[in-house]
């Protein structure tokens, strides 16, 4: 929320992100709504930052949480395994895209791009290809923020200070048919995906190691669907240059695009897949990286290790949480309600097409996104100094509804425009509930910003 004009940082011994808002304290979660130590409830609309699949409250993973540090409280990954992790990886066998049926399990998203990336290019050197180096990312994009995954993101205003310590990775457009001037067209070299061709022979193919893109659009292009053979032709590009395909799924994985995962939608498996944020519904931070037995037999041969670890790698409680997750989205069918609930979030969400100041809705499954123009039949954004998506996502906060806002989509600088992706468990009364708290904090941003021009 705005902080009042007498506001002065600290507020709490806390060093939080944002060091310049007062935070109310959640003490409770239930279902799709939070708690603070006020009574007042929020609307958790985003699942937190995507997270919160599963919904809050869910006491088979808080009790399974509890059951394994009551046995165990760490075992070094590199010494020692448990039922734990290997019973999560069996489960993630079963579910993701075929052939990706070995597990290395991580705490963070930025963590398991990063060792993702790694892996690619460990896989170059022990399979022969040592001037295989360079990787190629999608613009707008985000990929995390440790230095080799912020390299690969399109996020200039989360770049710009540590550029001295960023190494340079070529980019191709990602496709987003709303300001493609194509509209989505399968001649559009963009919107195909031919355009990773070109850019791969720019470089030089024997210098290219790994395409990492999110196979739907996460926040930087609002839940942008590419067309249905976009991840065909760019399967068919990286198999005849030899270039790792990484699906980037910490955001559109663990069902929250109506599939397990995004790229199911495409019928086409990736190299190497990076999954995250809801693998343990947020009930502890987990991420995985999955493979197939073609990248890791070259390294079990060669080296014999992946040069990558972290304290933390297949920590026992988080893979617990990670099982007792994954076991309930399967038990409840969690993955199919996101598909159906997804249909009817959609429709409910059209309505706000008609409102002023909204230029797109688009998403697929329990990921949606709004976006915010100045002029819908131009398409133009906000500029930047308005701060148009995050004074919105501040009154939505004060009427109870928690959205993620997106800056920058338009033009690298300007364009706004906020995420809607709620728990799986979300019921339609919930979605009107979203939708009318969506409107009221809408005018209440509009009349807001007229009074300060």
């Amino acid at each position: 929320m705005t902080p009042s004009p007498e506001y002065r940082y600290p507020q709490s011994p806390v060093f939080y992100r944002n060091l310049t808002r007062r935070f109310p304290k959640i003490v409770c979660g239930e279902g799709c709504w939070l708690f603070d130590d006020r009574g007042k409830r929020y609307l958790d609309a985003s699942g937190g930052a995507f997270v919160a699949n599963i919904g809050h409250g869910v006491r088979e993973v808080a009790e399974a949480i509890g059951v394994q540090a009551g046995r165990v409280a760490y075992i070094n990954g590199t010494a020692f395994t448990s039922d734990a992790a290997e019973d999560l990886a069996g489960e993630l066998a079963k579910l993701n895209p075929a052939g990706l049926r070995y597990s290395y399990f991580l705490g963070s998203g930025s963590e398991a791009v990063e060792a993702a990336l790694k892996l690619a290019r460990q896989y170059c050197v022990e399979t022969g290809k040592p001037s295989k180096h360079k990787i190629i990312s999608q613009s707008p994009g985000y990929h995390g923020n440790t230095m080799l995954a912020l390299s690969t993101s399109a996020r200039g205003h989360y770049k710009k200070l540590f550029e001295p310590w960023l190494i340079k990775v070529p980019m191709i457009p990602a496709p987003y048919a709303y300001r493609c001037s194509c509209g989505g067209k399968a001649s559009c070299p963009i919107c195909s995906g031919s355009i990773l061709e070109k850019v791969i022979q720019e470089e030089g193919p024997e210098t290219v190691a790994a395409f990492i893109a999110e196979p739907i659009g996460g926040s930087s292009t609002g839940a942008t669907v590419p067309r249905p053979d976009y991840y065909r032709r760019v399967r068919e590009i990286c198999d005849k240059h030899g270039v790792v395909f990484i699906a980037d799924e910490v955001l559109t994985g663990a069902g929250r695009t109506g599939e397990w995962t995004a790229m199911n939608h495409f019928g086409v498996s990736p190299d190497i897949l990076v999954l995250g944020k809801g693998i343990s519904g947020g009930y502890v931070p987990l991420s995985c990286v999955s493979t197939s037995e073609k990248f890791i037999e070259p390294l079990a041969k060669g080296t014999g290790s992946l040069k990558h670890a972290q304290t933390f790698s297949h920590a026992p409680t988080a893979c617990a949480a990670g099982l007792a997750a994954v076991r309930y989205i399967k038990k409840n069918n969690l993955v199919a309600r996101a598909a159906k609930m997804g249909k009817a979030l959609g429709r409910h969400l059209e309505i706000l097409k008609s409102l002023h100041g909204v230029g797109d809705v688009r998403g697929i499954g329990m990921l949606w996104s709004v976006e915010f123009v100045a002029d819908k039949k131009k398409k133009t954004p906000h500029p930047r100094s308005l701060k148009f998506a995050e004074t919105f996502v501040d009154f939505a906060q004060e009427n109870g509804l928690v959205v993620w806002p997106n800056v920058g989509q338009a033009d690298g600088t300007n364009g706004d425009l906020v995420m809607i992706a709620p728990p799986f468990t979300i019921t339609e009364e919930e979605i009107r509930q979203l939708v009318s708290l969506f409107e009221t904090s809408l005018e209440k941003t509009l009349d807001h910003l007229a009074e300060k021009a």
